[in-house]
């Protein structure tokens, strides 16, 4: 994904100034290494700095992500730190402000992009040598000072060690001693921890964010005030595509507190000295819009019989995802014949904070200061230079906390704050622009419904004999990043991903994405394709073992788990804490394997069934994830635990509808999420190997859909094949 670095172009040299007296170790990603000493004065450094150290022991690291409540912020602070060998208590983290791409995330081309549970896992080894390089400098300093060999000294928490001597010196201590630094070892020349050896990693330091939180003192997007700021809303079109025909805002413009009225490419923003004012206003005004778009032809329900169409036509060509083998012609041979179809729904992300962005636009309107919480960085950078045509560098970034995103925030532009930008334009003064609830319902870009056709071979024991994924569904990357779209077409991993089964066996298999027609905004959507591709894969393969007369779990570890013996384990551990063996007089319980990326999940779900209302409640899940080294477990724990919410409150309750290219639902009255006591009561069993750690993000989510489904089936002995489950579709199943 190294080309995903072209979508917005060369960074600026931006130089970071230091504290007097400090010295900071510049370690690039690429390996290229230069030690600075900062003394009084200096104001800038165009290096690649990740750590400074004053001579007071204050340790400074850059944090080159962003923070939506997934802990980010801690985790990868932590790992230059167990390098490092650092006191956490010392330890600073400073966010990184800038589109300054030698921070940015190796996993998409050094763009700075929060997304895809891809921080740790892209950023561990760079960080990792940052901290081994600066302490490898400080002992070689030490060691001068005393006038000793280095290979004799060793580290404490911010401090080197002669243990022949007693002699201690605090890291702030050789800071300030130091006129000429030690040259730097080559970072292919580094020395790692061992594992056995780490302080913080795995030890439950305290989060560096929860304390703000805890106190509501942090600050979120929606929370900036700055001086002379006003407040906007914004009326948007009810169907995308359309535009204003006729405008009458003479009322508006005459209300309490009116600004301006500032026309925009698909609404009108009211400006006002508070934001019940600009609310008030806005009900005021009078709008004629086209009724011509496109989008108003969009309809959900004809969607997924169009989707269904496309996946069920054995002639129309997918673009293939996934190919071992030959699966079509093993599947012709086989004895036997399965096939299945899976349908979901469009999906809401349902964060907590709706959209918000402050602007502060310059006199000139060729440059300007934001605030806004967002997932990228550079994506910020490109919608401020876009919308205002402003060099990178009149460009001046506050990089908020959010309030939850799961890919809500991800999108090359945002609307939100180009709205902000020219209306602050229009103003001459910062304003803020705050979507409503309904706002950000009405306006929002979704997860894409999808219809997947699965098919799949038996042998007469009973065996697999070929197994095809075919999943109708439109492009997201098309939609919300058209130049990715170029480049990778027509392979969309925000579409399909999941659909590999990549922890999975198969001698022949297929999958293969029809590209259909998008009847929606779009936007990636927590486990992106997993979160419904896994849903169908994992529910077929409970119904395979039906049809082939096998248990749903031995077929699994013998046919397909045969070459994945942490697999094999990690499933044996999530059903020996469900005690899966066990018969229950009113539940029923269900198993998934559906892993995300490199990170490998099993679930299991007890389910019980309300038969006369069609309610299905979920008691209990029993999570299990092998991501590799673990950075927290209480964070890891979060994580999963957060992901199994979702994937329940996805599975049971939530849906987008469209008709006329309008979305029906407004607000969580109608648009339902999992209520507190309707969460179930979570275990997450963590299985640590030696490998480098591949993120848990999103893995807890995918396998949920299906464990509630097979668990379903156990109860009922009737399948659920359409995601949500809602109390009609229950009942229709039951009939």
């Amino acid at each position: 994904m190294n080309d995903i670095a072209t979508m917005i172009g060369a960074p600026t040299r931006r130089g970071f100034l230091l504290g007097a007296g400090a010295l900071t170790f510049v370690i690039g990603a690429g390996g290229v290494t230069r030690i600075a000493k900062a003394a009084a004065g200096t104001a800038a450094v165009d290096l690649n700095m990740w750590l400074s150290i004053a001579p007071d022991g204050a340790i400074e690291i850059v944090f080159p992500s962003t923070e939506m409540g997934q802990g980010s912020t801690t985790a990868l602070p932590l790992i230059v730190a167990e390098e490092l060998d650092a006191d956490w208590s010392d330890v600073r983290v400073r966010q990184l402000q800038v589109d300054d791409r030698r921070f940015g995330n190796p996993k998409f081309g050094n763009v700075l992009y929060t997304a895809g549970s891809s921080g740790v896992q892209g950023y561990f080894q760079p960080l990792r040598t940052a901290g081994a390089q600066a302490r490898q400098v400080l002992i070689a300093a030490a060691a001068e000072r005393w006038g000793v060999g280095a290979d004799g000294l060793r580290t404490e928490p911010s401090a080197v060690v002669n243990p022949a001597t007693g002699a201690r010196l605090r890291y702030g201590e050789i800071v300030a001693g130091i006129d000429t630094p030690p040259a730097a070892p080559a970072p292919e020349s580094l020395t790692f921890k061992p594992r056995s050896e780490y302080r913080l990693i795995g030890e439950g330091v305290p989060r560096i964010d929860v304390a703000d939180k805890s106190r509501g003192t942090e600050t979120y997007g929606i929370d900036v005030d700055v001086p002379n700021m006003a407040y906007a809303t914004v009326l948007r079109a009810p169907v995308e595509g359309e535009t204003i025909v006729a405008l009458d805002d003479a009322e508006t413009r005459a209300a309490p507190g009116v600004l301006d009225v500032v026309t925009l490419p698909d609404g009108v923003a009211v400006v006002a000295d508070s934001y019940q004012n600009a609310l008030n206003a806005r009900d005021l005004l009078a709008v004629t819009w086209t009724q011509d778009a496109p989008a108003r032809a969009f309809d959900s329900d004809a969607a997924l019989e169009d989707y269904a169409q496309a996946a069920a036509d054995m002639t129309r060509d997918g673009a293939v995802w996934t190919s071992v083998g030959d699966a079509p012609a093993a599947i012709a041979a086989a004895a036997k014949t399965v096939e299945a179809e899976y349908r979901s729904d469009y999906a809401y992300h349902a964060q907590i904070e709706p959209m918000a962005a402050v602007a502060d636009v310059d006199d000139d309107g060729k440059g300007a200061e934001v605030w806004v919480g967002a997932q990228t960085q550079s994506w910020v950078t490109r919608t401020v230079m876009d919308v205002l045509d402003a060099p990178q560098d009149r460009v001046r970034l506050n990089m908020m906390s959010m309030g939850g995103s799961f890919g809500r925030r991800t999108a090359l532009m945002q609307e939100y704050l180009r709205d902000a930008l020219l209306a602050s334009k229009a103003v001459k003064r910062p304003v803020k622009v705050v979507w409503t609830r309904e706002d950000d319902v009405k306006a929002g870009v979704f997860r894409p419904a999808a219809v997947q056709k699965m098919q799949a071979g038996l042998t007469d024991g009973g065996d697999l004999a070929g197994f095809r994924h075919r999943i109708a569904t439109p492009s997201v990357i098309a939609f919300f990043n058209p130049l990715r779209w170029s480049q990778v077409e027509p392979k969309d991993i925000i579409s399909v991903r999941g659909s590999e089964s990549k922890f999975y066996s198969f001698s022949d298999m297929l999958a293969e994405h029809v590209v259909t027609e998008r009847q929606a905004r779009l936007a990636p959507w927590r486990g992106i394709g997993a979160s419904y591709t896994s849903f169908a894969a994992e529910a077929f393969i409970d119904e395979l073992a039906e049809a082939a007369g096998r248990d749903p779990v031995e077929f699994r570890m013998t046919t397909l788990l045969a070459d994945n013996p942490r697999g094999r384990r990690l499933l044996e551990r999530v059903l020996e804490a469900a005690d899966w063996g066990t018969k229950r007089s009113d539940s029923a319980l269900g198993v998934a394997f559906a892993g995300y990326g490199d990170s490998m999940a099993a679930g299991v779900a007890e389910v019980r069934v309300d038969r006369d209302s069609g309610v299905i409640q979920v008691p209990r899940f029993w999570a299990a994830i092998d991501a590799g080294l673990i950075i927290d477990r209480a964070h890891s724990n979060a994580q999963t635990e957060g992901g199994v919410i979702f994937g329940v409150s996805s599975a049971l309750k939530e849906r987008v509808t469209i008709k006329g290219g309008v979305v029906e639902q407004e607000n969580f009255y109608d648009y339902e999420i999992l209520r507190a006591n309707e969460t179930p009561e979570i275990e997450v069993l963590i299985q640590e190997t030696d490998a480098a750690p591949t993120g848990v993000g999103e893995v807890g989510t995918p396998m949920v859909a299906p464990a509630i489904a097979n668990a379903f089936h156990a109860l009922t002995g009737r399948r659920l094949r359409h995601i949500p489950f809602t109390p009609e579709r229950v009942l229709e199943a039951l009939a």
